[in-house]
């Protein structure tokens, strides 16, 4: 079983991808196509996916019982002793609007509890 999964891409990638797997949802196309046609599909995914971003998960023989590729994702797999991880970026937590109009230090109400003013 193949799943490719595609964000933002041209609609030519989306029918190109309906001659050989069946989409169920937009963009969410599903196969069962060899080994050979699938790194050719995924080959053509990468060169005609644009500005998107893409999935591509297949059932292999390993522990998991799948493996997966992406393009142009900010999560990206890791191997971590033979499980494949997926590895979120790191963000800020100062990165919100909120926090960011915050002055640093103490507020005035933890002051007083502090210091019992």
């Amino acid at each position: 079983m193949t799943v490719i999964v595609l964000t933002s891409c041209p609609p030519g990638l989306r029918g190109f991808l309906t001659r050989w797997m069946l989409e169920i949802s937009a963009g969410v196309f599903i196969g069962n196509p060899s080994a050979r046609v699938r790194d050719a599909l995924w080959d053509e995914v990468q060169q005609y996916a644009n500005q998107g971003r893409a999935l591509l998960a297949h059932t292999t023989n390993n522990e998991q019982g799948f493996t997966f590729r992406t393009h142009d994702h900010t999560w990206h797999p890791t191997d971590h002793e033979g499980l494949t991880l997926i590895r979120r970026p790191n963000q800020n937590r100062a990165s919100s609007p909120t926090e960011q109009n915050r002055k640093p230090g103490w507020s005035k109400a933890s002051k007083r509890r502090r210091f019992g003013k």
